[in-house]
Order: structure tokens, then C-alpha cells, then sequence
């Protein structure tokens, strides 16, 4: 005959009861866990659907015929965050260009000096690129798309995104991959023996930039950090700021002086001429 307790009641045992510090470390712990297991998850939640009809000024029936619901609504609008790719970078990029190349043109005669010169252009661009990239919401968006796409639950829309953002990315390289190999040349600088290629150039260079953005939300003396040096055989100090210093290490890494170039009046004629047309141009390719 089985004892009284091998009997089962069908009632389970209660919890005994936990202090709050138990509560919450136990609670916190699974939540860290599950984020841990799933990743941080891309939310749109705080988009109001009326809200957004209202400010558009469309007919709420026009809307709902288009999205019958929220959630069709919100995976369109991630799709359209991921196809508008980086957010335009630097508007005074091409004045930063002609007052620092402006005040320099004397020194294109001079291999000491127009190292000196693309030195200073990388010192004062990636600065200039860093603080508005740091200062955007928008890239602040584009950046965090990026590092959580994976957790969306809809895998046809994550797919979607990731071939997106991947299109957007690799357009995006190759006209900087352009546009810095157009500035090497400008100033007769050469891939380095056994360098990788441009685009592997930008690909390091923009993974430094997004890596310090991201450091600096929330360290932001990062954003403030300057040094007094003369890096780079530049020719004279000069206040460098991180991204200045990772970027300019970078660039020494894969290009140098190209030997095979003469720098007669010929040469210099044609430079100062592709530097005008450049000064000229509606918009300059950024990291």
C-alpha cells in the first residue's frame, strides 16, 4: 500500500518569500540572461501610428488602407530607416577644405609640406566628422539599427534589413574608398607594398569613428580629449584629438609618398588645378 507520500495533492509547493533585494537580483538576473540569450531588441514602440497620420497630414482611412495594422507600419518604417543609410555627415566639410588648403598652396612645392598639409587636412576633417556624427540623432538611429536588426522576431524583415543595410553600406564605401584615393593621389601618396586596397582603408576607418562615437555616448570625455604632439612626422604640434590620431594612424599604415611621381611645375600646375576643381565641387564623400 504506497505511504501518504507518494500521494500527490496536484497543488504545488509555494514559494517561500523572498526579501526585495532577492526579488530584484533574481529578476535581474533572468532579464540579463534573456537579453544575453536574444540581444537587445529594435524598438519602435513609441511611434504613435495617429500621431503620425496627424503630422502627415493624410486621411486616417487613406492609412489604415495602406497598413492595417501597427505592426506592418513599423516594419516598412525600419526598412526605410535601413535604406536611407548613413545620414549626410559634415555640411562645412568643403569650407574646412579651402581654408585649410587655401592658406597652404605655397606648400605643394615642398614634399616636407604637403605631408604637412595632408597631416593637418586628416587632423581637422576626422575631428570635424566625429563631433557631428557624435552630435546626430540620426547617425545615433542608423548606428543602433545596425547593432540590434538581428533581434527583430520577423525573419523575412530581418533579412530585408540586413540586404538593405548592406547595399547602403557597400555603396557608401566605395564612393569614400573613391574619394580617398583621389586625395592620395592629389597629393602623390601610393597604396604601401602589400597594402590591402582602399576599401579595406575606409572599412578600418569607419569602424574607428562608429567605434568612438559609441565609446563616447557614454564616456564623453572621449569627445574632449586632446594631446599636444607632433604624430606622424607632421612637422609641428598641434592639439590631436582621438579620431584625429586613430585616422591619421590608419592612413600612415597604408599610403606613402609614391617615388615614381616628379613634382616639376608641371605636376604642380595639374595639382593646383584637380585642388580647385575639388574646392569647387557641391559636396565632399565622408567617413
Amino acid at each position: 500500500m504506497p505511504s501518504r507520500q507518494e500521494f500527490s495533492t496536484g497543488l504545488s509547493r509555494r514559494p517561500r518569500r523572498l526579501s526585495d533585494q532577492q526579488t530584484a537580483s533574481r529578476m535581474l538576473d533572468t532579464a540579463v540572461a534573456a537579453v544575453t540569450r536574444d540581444g537587445l531588441t529594435v524598438s519602435l514602440d513609441h511611434i504613435s501610428f495617429e500621431d503620425i497620420i496627424r503630422e502627415a497630414d493624410v486621411s486616417r482611412s487613406s492609412a489604415y488602407r495602406r497598413w492595417p495594422h501597427k505592426d506592418l507600419f513599423l516594419s516598412d518604417l525600419i526598412k526605410e530607416l535601413a535604406r536611407k543609410a548613413a545620414p549626410p555627415l559634415v555640411a562645412d566639410e568643403l569650407a574646412l577644405i579651402r581654408q585649410i588648403v587655401g592658406e597652404r598652396l605655397g606648400w605643394l612645392e615642398e614634399p616636407e609640406l604637403r605631408h604637412r598639409l595632408m597631416m593637418d587636412l586628416i587632423r581637422q576633417l576626422a575631428l570635424l566628422d566625429f563631433q557631428t556624427v557624435y552630435s546626430s540623432p540620426g547617425w545615433r538611429t542608423y548606428l543602433a539599427l545596425h547593432a540590434t536588426f538581428l533581434s527583430l522576431a520577423d525573419g523575412r524583415l530581418r533579412d530585408d534589413v540586413q540586404h538593405i543595410l548592406a547595399s547602403s553600406e557597400r555603396d557608401r564605401m566605395a564612393g569614400v574608398a573613391q574619394a580617398w584615393q583621389r586625395l592620395a593621389a592629389l597629393f602623390g601618396y601610393r597604396l604601401r607594398p602589400g597594402a590591402d586596397s582602399f576599401a579595406s582603408l575606409v572599412i578600418l576607418l569607419s569602424a574607428t569613428m562608429r567605434g568612438l562615437v559609441i565609446m563616447a555616448l557614454s564616456m564623453p570625455e572621449i569627445a574632449h580629449q586632446r594631446t599636444d604632439m607632433n604624430p606622424f612626422d607632421a612637422g609641428h604640434k598641434a592639439q590631436w584629438s582621438l579620431p584625429a590620431t586613430g585616422f591619421a594612424s590608419i592612413a600612415s599604415a597604408f599610403l606613402e609618398p609614391d617615388p615614381a611621381i616628379e613634382w616639376d611645375e608641371d605636376r604642380l600646375a595639374i595639382l593646383r588645378a584637380e585642388l580647385q576643381a575639388l574646392l569647387l565641387e557641391p559636396r565632399a564623400e565622408a567617413v
